[in-house]
């Protein structure tokens, strides 16, 4: 089965989560880069460049975790903070290791360090069902849309939020 690609779907619907070595979140360092990268390439139409990756890594605002399994990172995560929210920028599982779970992990490990009260917005392709699902599993809410905003195909993206956006100087929820 290949429904739309690049929708979340593509390489993970059928298949069974694998039962390998445990996994270890740890902070992301610049010698990930080329794991990263390979991943990021074969999980988004429109993957970011090395610099992308370095540029926020060198911020002291961002969070960047690695999620490593047997010596090697097997997905990653990126969220840095502006003005009064954070936000989810770019979080990725390689494909062979999909659907056990580790999305969440890094993500719960992020959030458990910026707080439960702290906002968090991200945006995410409307045809990616299963990040939806897994965003909206992890109390996130749609609060609207980019239009365009996906370069690759010209695809809206879904704007989310966990917490209350209005505490980030937001203005109520609207298309």
């Amino acid at each position: 089965m290949n429904p739309t690609p690049n929708c979340g779907l593509n390489e993970t619907l059928d298949r069974q989560p694998a039962d390998r070595g445990r996994v270890t979140i740890r902070d992301l360092v610049y010698g990930d880069l080329p794991e990263v990268v390979s991943i990021e390439r074969r999980s988004f139409g429109g993957p970011w460049s090395p610099g992308m990756f370095v540029s926020e890594m060198s911020k002291e605002s961002t969070i960047a975790l690695a999620a490593e399994r047997d010596g090697r990172v097997v997905g990653y995560l990126v969220m840095s903070r502006y003005d009064e929210a954070w936000h989810l920028m770019n979080v990725a599982v390689a494909p062979e290791h999909r659907r056990n779970r580790l999305a969440t992990a890094l993500i719960h490990k992020a959030l458990g360090r910026i707080g439960a009260e702290a906002p968090v917005t991200l945006e995410v392709r409307p045809s990616n069902r299963s990040a939806i699902s897994l965003y909206s599993e992890l109390g996130f809410r749609s609060y609207g849309h980019r239009r365009g905003y996906y370069p690759d195909n010209g695809e809206d993206a879904m704007i989310m939020w966990r917490g209350d956006p209005a505490s980030a100087g937001l203005p109520d929820a609207g298309d």
